[in-house]
């Protein structure tokens, strides 16, 4: 059985829309309130959100949605891109320590379905040491799992993207 810390990535920018994606509403929440709470139904055993260093909307609503300061992540550069975001989460210092698995999700996917992300865990877990990223139509998507191994090598990586990261 793995244990997963999930990493929601929140400090783009969102420049085409004008506003904040992760805002946005989502049935009775926002996105970023749907993102939560879809992998606390999961199950999982932490999760964080990495957001741009003084983005307060995106505090106000994580406040609104009651989600606890202590597992916010401030990305003081997020105009080098989400894979300075990625970086800040595997250097971050208060991960819990029973963490196997780490789970980098995108913040404009709350359409996932429960049943998928759940088989993405499931298949995780019975492939432990090997990276898990489901595909479609041949191409990499998110979310991406990690085991631990590799989740502590992101914060020294020089590459530039996590897909770089990834296929090295």
């Amino acid at each position: 059985m793995i244990a997963c810390g999930v990493i929601i990535l929140a400090a783009g920018a969102s420049s085409r829309m004008g506003k904040p994606k992760l805002l946005l509403p989502w049935g009775d929440t926002s996105v970023l309130g749907q993102l939560i709470r879809q992998w606390q139904s999961l199950g999982v055993k932490q999760i964080a959100v990495v957001h741009g260093t003084g983005d307060k909307a995106i505090g106000s609503e994580l406040d609104r949605l009651g989600f606890p300061a202590c597992n916010r992540i401030t990305n003081l550069k997020p105009e080098r891109g989400m894979f300075s975001s990625v970086q800040c989460a595997a250097a971050w210092g208060e991960w819990n320590s029973v963490l196997t698995h780490w789970v980098i999700v995108l913040g404009d996917q709350p359409h996932l379905h429960a049943e998928t992300l759940s088989a993405l865990l499931n298949f995780a877990g019975a492939h432990p040491e090997k990276i898990c990223q489901p595909s479609r139509r041949g191409r990499p998507r998110h979310p991406v799992v990690l085991p631990k191994a590799i989740f502590e090598r992101l914060k020294d990586s020089r590459e530039e993207t996590l897909k770089q990261f990834l296929q090295n």
